[in-house]
């Protein structure tokens, strides 16, 4: 069975030009090596650190890594995307321009008989009722209606300024709090109760986490993200792993 590859937090567009083009050329050059054995391919959220489609108009940037997903499309490669909190104002840019799903909330599949759950894992879980709250504001059409009005020089901008503070709240997160505090392992030990997945695969955390649920069977993934760990998750028919790109 060829590979099935998952990557999230990849954060395109942050911290400033420069350092986002050397991740960028740092994930293009790890879509590369995985073109051989790659079957499918899941982009679990916030790929892009800010993401707003205007009716005419996207992000600048990107080409690179878009045209690598391309190239993976062309040889037979299918990729999936997810929104994540970062960039969920994508709408049909990628679903119309280059054929790839666009998902908003966490999907089942069944690869070779194993049961995944897959999503991105904002506002899952107990807890950040505040986030939850403001979730719900942003992906409204009046709100993203009064944003499409401004100019994307300040759109933008104003977008950038505010990720970029998001980002500064959670830092230090940087450890494992324990079973009973992280907010998507609870939501994990959920969901195994009505479901039999073996595989919950999440973004979001920023840490790769490969933690084994009360079932003693499924297991929640964390796939970190490139702004630190350069990690992703790779399932080989039979087995998942977390790994990291050097």
């Amino acid at each position: 069975m060829a590979k099935i590859y998952f990557a999230s937090d990849f954060h395109l567009g942050t911290p400033n030009k420069s350092a986002s083009l050397a991740r960028e050329l740092k994930i293009i050059a790890w879509l590369e090596s995985i073109r051989k054995d790659a079957d499918k391919l899941y982009l679990v959220g916030d790929i892009f650190d800010f993401w707003f489609e205007y009716a005419t108009v996207v992000p600048k940037g990107y080409l690179r890594f878009i045209s690598k997903l391309i190239e993976l499309q062309n040889d037979g490669v299918e990729i999936e995307f997810f929104i994540g909190n970062h960039d969920m104002w994508m709408f049909d840019y990628f679903t119309e321009e280059l054929g790839i799903p666009v998902h908003r909330a966490p999907i089942e599949r069944t690869f070779n008989g194993k049961k995944f759950l897959i999503g991105h894992g904002d506002g899952l879980g107990p807890g950040d009722k505040k986030y939850k709250f403001l979730k719900r504001f942003f992906a409204s059409k009046t709100c993203q209606w009064l944003f499409a009005r401004l100019h994307p020089n300040l759109g933008i901008g104003i977008a950038n300024k505010w990720s970029r503070s998001s980002r500064a709240n959670t830092s230090g997160e940087d450890k494992y709090l324990g079973d009973e505090k992280e907010w998507l392992n609870i939501y994990c030990e959920e969901q195994i109760q009505a479901n039999d997945f073996d595989f919950l695969v999440f973004g979001h955390r920023h840490l790769p986490i490969d933690n084994t649920l009360s079932n003693q069977k499924s297991r929640y993934i964390n796939l970190g993200d490139w702004l630190q760990y350069d990690s992703y998750g790779v399932f080989d028919g039979n087995n998942f792993e977390l790994k990291y790109y050097e």
